[in-house]
């Protein structure tokens, strides 16, 4: 308003608030979908009395998930991050890893710039670019680290976007785009979102 050079109101007061899952009770019908609902099928049920359904994809998923692996220390786990993504970047597969926060994403970072690795970093200190940079996280040699909030909903095309059929193939054949968490978000259904 001040701005605007406009005369400026008396500030407002909330006299009464509603949570989300009240609030959407009060629809006569309810509905929605995500990637990510199987892993909270159970709340949904109990807060919306709604069922999920798991919809089948078009085409058999090609996505290959490997088991976690433990570390006795953070900064033994960190370099072992640094090493596994080098090597991938030295090869070309474009590698995109989550890490829970900012601090961990900053962390990170630093271990790469000590092994030399060109990467790119998302979080919540540097998000105008967000939308682009996951865009582009599919394209050969490209590294990318970014918290759990960064660029959802942007879709990843192999060879970056746009990308043309020989980028395609070539990422492709180095075996896609390589996804790493870097530890278990509080949520199961946060790890799927990055899977």
């Amino acid at each position: 308003e001040a701005k605007e050079g406009v005369t400026i109101e008396k500030e407002s007061r909330t006299f009464a608030s509603i949570s989300f899952q009240n609030y959407f009770r009060l629809y006569e019908k309810l509905s929605g979908m995500t990637g990510t609902a199987m892993t909270s099928s159970e709340e949904f049920f109990k807060v919306y009395k709604l069922e999920v359904v798991a919809v089948p994809t078009n085409r058999e998923t090609k996505r290959l998930d490997s088991n976690d692996l433990i570390f006795q220390t953070e900064h033994g786990k960190f370099q072992a991050i640094a090493r596994k993504v080098k090597e991938l970047h030295e090869k070309g597969q474009p590698v995109l890893i989550g890490t829970v926060s900012i601090e961990k994403n900053e962390i990170l970072s630093e271990h790469f710039k000590r092994e030399g690795i060109p990467h790119k970093v998302l979080n919540a200190k540097n998000h105008e670019n967000e939308g682009e940079t996951i865009a582009q996280a599919g394209k050969l040699h490209s590294v990318v680290i970014a918290t759990n909030m960064a660029g959802r909903g942007v879709d990843i095309k192999l060879g970056g976007n746009p990308t043309t059929k020989e980028e395609y193939e070539k990422i492709k054949e180095l075996g896609g785009l390589f996804v790493l968490g870097t530890e278990r978000h509080e949520a199961r259904r946060i790890d799927n979102q990055l899977r």
